[in-house]
């Protein structure tokens, strides 16, 4: 047997290619009538005013207004036709059952040339309804970021409102509808081309093909103001006294800036944020005290902050149990000012002065008032002699207990 098979293989091998080849060439000779499955062919509806104009709409159920068709042709014509070619449309007059509109199919170009094209599945599948329509406010929606230090300010919409009318059961299922516009790169006022977009109760995008508005070839347009950005300084000072025994010795703000958005004209006359003393107030304390201040308050009413949750500013003051601290001043480092002209001053005794401190220890420790004392004698213009209070700067956390005086005489020069 095995003999008989490789017997003359070479010529048997020869028959098989030739069988083969003539084959194919029967094939594409007769060529045969064969079928071939184009997907995804959309429906186009004809004749809806048969149902339009009785006051009602129609809804496509189970996405039946995408089928399959299947064509069938010679093989030569078959390899020619594209998914482009076919036409499937469903003529509402031939309604049945008042929801099945059958589907006729044509292969566009190829008329006569092909057997037959049908399409599964065979029928739109509609609901008929009544119509309806609802007004909706516009909300709007950005995409993209604007240039380094601007932020966005009012946007309004253009129209501020839409009317929406289609089936019952769709209109009902709009929650909102929002102009959705891209700012990317912005850095003055614009006027933006807006994407309108309805939304259900659950935040998914809802079909517009079945739908309509009242919007002009115009559309919908979004005026976007844009802002510039500025960081103030926040200023605290603070009112009352301390429990007896103690001090205040200083405040600290967190944070100690706040970013704010405006017109370049409305920032440029602001630097910083003073809040009003009252709000941290001192009397009794006797230790560390936090105040929690809304700094919102104290924006003028054409600036507002960048991060709006950002209001609120923690002002931690100092307490501290006082300490005592005296020191002997000479009267010749008192300093004299705003001395009238004409006259000359000059001090009744050269005792020094002895001035008492309380204070924090720390702050104590290190208190320096060489060149800090002066009298004031603004208010004496004639010639005599004068009790005239001492005045002492001192550092944060440090008062000078009573008030020190020295005389002076005043003669003419």
């Amino acid at each position: 047997m095995r003999h008989k098979l490789t017997e003359n293989l070479g010529l048997k091998l020869i028959a098989i290619f030739f069988a083969m080849l003539l084959w194919l060439v029967v094939v594409n000779v007769d060529d045969p009538v064969d079928s071939m499955i184009y997907r995804s062919v959309p429906v186009t509806v004809k004749n809806e005013e048969v149902v339009t104009n009785k006051g009602k709409t129609y809804q496509i159920n189970d996405n039946t207004q995408l089928v399959s068709v299947t064509v069938n042709a010679k093989r030569s014509v078959l390899s020619k036709i594209t998914a482009s070619d076919i036409i499937a449309t469903a003529d509402m007059s031939e309604m049945e059952l008042s929801s099945l509109v059958p589907i006729s199919v044509a292969v566009q170009g190829y008329e006569g040339k092909y057997v037959s094209a049908t399409s599964s599945p065979h029928n739109l599948q509609v609901t008929i309804e009544d119509t309806t329509k609802n007004s909706f406010p516009l909300t709007v929606s950005t995409t993209g970021t604007l240039r380094d230090g601007y932020v966005l300010g009012d946007m309004k919409t253009n129209p501020e409102s839409i009317t929406i009318g289609g089936s019952e059961s769709l209109v009902k299922q709009i929650d909102k509808a929002v102009a959705k516009v891209d700012v990317s790169g912005l850095g003055k006022d614009s006027t933006l081309k807006a994407e309108l977009i309805l939304y259900d109760a659950e935040g998914n995008v809802l079909d517009q093909t079945l739908l309509n508005n009242n919007l002009d070839e115009e559309g919908v347009t979004v005026n976007v103001q844009v802002l510039n950005t500025k960081k103030l300084t926040i200023a605290a000072s603070v009112s009352g006294t301390p429990a007896e025994g103690y001090v205040y010795t200083g405040l600290t703000c967190e944070p100690e800036t706040v970013q704010v958005a405006g017109t370049q004209e409305d920032l440029a006359e602001l630097d910083t944020l003073t809040i009003n003393p009252d709000e941290i107030n001192l009397d009794g304390l006797s230790g560390k005290q936090q105040f929690v201040i809304d700094i919102s308050k104290y924006l003028p009413e054409e600036l507002e902050l960048v991060d709006k949750t950002a209001n609120n500013v923690i002002a931690t003051v100092m307490v501290e149990a006082a300490e005592a601290k005296t020191i002997e001043l000479p009267v010749e480092s008192i300093k004299v000012t705003n001395l009238t002209d004409g006259l000359k001053s000059q001090f009744e005794t050269m005792d020094d002065l002895t001035l008492e401190f309380t204070g924090s220890q720390d702050v104590l420790d290190t208190l320096n008032i060489k060149n800090a004392a002066f009298i004031n004698l603004k208010s004496y213009t004639t010639a005599g002699t004068y009790e005239v209070p001492v005045e002492v700067e001192t550092p944060t956390g440090v008062t000078i207990n009573g008030t020190p005086t020295v005389k002076v005489t005043l003669t003419k020069k």
